[in-house]
């Protein structure tokens, strides 16, 4: 049965996936012209049939023929490095904020530095976003309207008024009259707007039905957002500082490292209550990215601890909070695509009662109901 299942995937004859012996093209649906093979138009089921045939057919375990029931995401490494790159400049928003709030000089070039990183995060992030949507009236298209049921429109706004208004606050705050007082205005909003920033992305891959990411919805943003933090302060902490500036840096680190280990551990937790969708955040090179993520993330935190103010210190400190934040949005950002093509599941969580059947409730045919396997 899974050599059928392979040859029907294989097929290449017109692109239509018609059995001779069960039907023939004829009439006007028949000029209809199919340019791409099965084989290469969906390349994930031919992956899938490959990779685990003594499951495809098994009668007992729900699939939709044994073939993935979603599409996988089709993103390039611009969306997971979007991620991370809005991740820092939301949160290094924050904190230029938080440091303008507090008396004194001292703070100054701390608060200008974390303000222009949140400045050319944003510029960055909007330029990722646009090339992936292949042409900036995409982008723009989203501003027309203000839709607060849509998560992307939604953060399309939050990412366009957290870009202006820390380029305000970088541009004008500190001078006199009206500019001034624009630019402290633009600060409070970057400040309100640095989290939002650093968690909607998140927020943007719980609302699809990919398993993974829908499991956990509820702690994802908690993950993007801490580990946003992590990120901003471990990018400062690469540049000279004073020691009163380190000491500030370190806590802030502190305190996103420490959210993030706790959020990832969080949403393992989460998705393993069906325990197949948690699979690629525990196995192949999505699991892998993951537990890399993580124990980077966990050893720049020890390097924040250990006592000491050495600059090698906390450069290990900052080196490994970077490469511990951007490992795990690559790794969250694949575990969906494999969750994607894992044809069974959608409909384990489904019988879980989770995902969509938590809001509608399980539908007649997943209350037990027996999946024949095809050609049965």
């Amino acid at each position: 049965m899974n050599d059928d299942l392979l040859r029907l995937l294989a097929r290449t004859k017109d692109g239509r996936n018609v059995d001779p012996t069960l039907g023939t093209l004829s009439g006007e649906g028949a000029q209809i012209e199919v340019r791409r093979p099965p084989s290469e138009a969906f390349p994930a089921a031919r992956e899938v049939a490959q990779e685990m045939p003594s499951v495809l057919l098994d009668a007992t375990a729900p699939s939709y023929y044994g073939l993935p029931m979603l599409k996988e995401p089709v993103w390039t490494w611009m969306i997971p490095a979007y991620f991370f790159v809005g991740g820092a400049s939301g949160a290094s928003s924050l904190l230029a904020t938080m440091l303008e709030l507090r008396r004194g000089s001292g703070w100054r070039r701390l608060a200008r530095r974390a303000r222009w990183l949140g400045v050319i995060g944003s510029a960055i992030s909007g330029a990722l976003l646009v090339v992936d949507l292949g042409r900036p009236s995409r982008f723009l298209n989203m501003l027309r309207v203000f839709r607060p049921s849509s998560p992307m429109n939604v953060g399309t706004w939050i990412l366009s008024v957290s870009g202006a208004s820390d380029s305000a606050a970088a541009l004008l705050r500190g001078r006199r009259g009206i500019l001034g007082a624009v630019g402290a205005i633009g600060g409070g909003v970057s400040g309100l707007m640095g989290m939002p920033l650093a968690g909607y992305t998140a927020v943007l891959l719980s609302t699809t039905a990919v398993p993974v990411w829908q499991q956990s919805r509820k702690t994802l943003p908690l993950l993007f957002m801490f580990s946003g933090m992590a990120s901003a302060a471990s990018l400062l902490e690469l540049l000279p500082v004073a020691p009163h500036e380190a000491e500030v840096l370190r806590r802030y680190a502190i305190a996103g490292k420490v959210g993030a280990l706790a959020a990832t551990a969080a949403v393992q937790r989460e998705a393993g209550r069906v325990p197949r969708v948690a699979r690629p955040l525990k196995r192949g090179a999505s699991g892998t990215l993951l537990t890399v993520g993580t124990a980077l993330t966990a050893a720049s935190l020890v390097a924040s601890l250990w006592p000491g103010r050495s600059r090698h210190k906390r450069l290990w400190s900052g080196i490994g909070g970077v490469l511990g934040a951007l490992a795990m949005r690559f790794a969250i950002v694949r575990a969906g695509t494999a969750s994607a093509r894992d044809p069974h599941a959608s409909f384990e969580q489904q019988r879980a009662g989770l995902g969509a059947a938590e809001v509608t409730g399980p539908s007649a045919p997943l209350r037990g109901a027996a999946v024949r396997p095809l050609g049965s």
